[in-house]
């Protein structure tokens, strides 16, 4: 039987922060089994999602923290992402695509984040902010934290 891993990470507001969680993430993915290819583009789009909650949640205010919990349960991977801002509607925002926005240099993170993962949802907690969930299948996902942990 698979047992659930996770973990948490919380963070200031500040985008130097951001290397922390991918050194940790990659880390984290290591040691689920997770492979190059995959761990890559997962790595873009919880950058992604953590760069908005710094920048667009928190406002990049130092004070405020960002959350990132990582669990893999059943063969799917969740990451949450959230921050301590006032919320957004992603309803509002502009397709990248679009040919107004081509040459924009911003407005792609959750596109990416999209792109990436097998699903993504946002919600707006209680008390103020945005939660991001991001969802990846893991096929073959190694339950055992050392199994698969490489020699350097």
């Amino acid at each position: 039987m698979e047992q659930e891993q996770s973990f948490h990470l919380a963070i200031g507001s500040r985008f130097e922060n951001i290397e922390l969680v991918q050194v940790v993430l990659k880390d984290c993915l290591e040691r689920l089994g997770m492979d190059e290819d995959a761990s890559h583009w997962i790595d873009i789009a919880v950058r992604e999602a953590v760069a908005n909650a710094i920048k667009h949640g928190n406002d990049q205010d130092p004070a405020k923290q960002v959350h990132v919990d990582v669990t893999l349960a059943g063969g799917e991977l969740v990451i949450q992402v959230q921050d301590e801002g006032r919320g957004f509607d992603p309803s509002h925002l502009d397709d990248p695509r679009a040919p107004e926005n081509l040459l924009k240099p911003n407005g792609r993170g959750i596109f990416y984040m999209k792109s990436f993962m097998d699903d993504i949802q946002y919600s707006i907690r209680p008390g103020g902010g945005t939660v991001v969930t991001l969802r990846k299948r893991v096929p073959g996902s190694n339950a055992n934290p050392s199994a698969n942990r490489r020699e350097r």
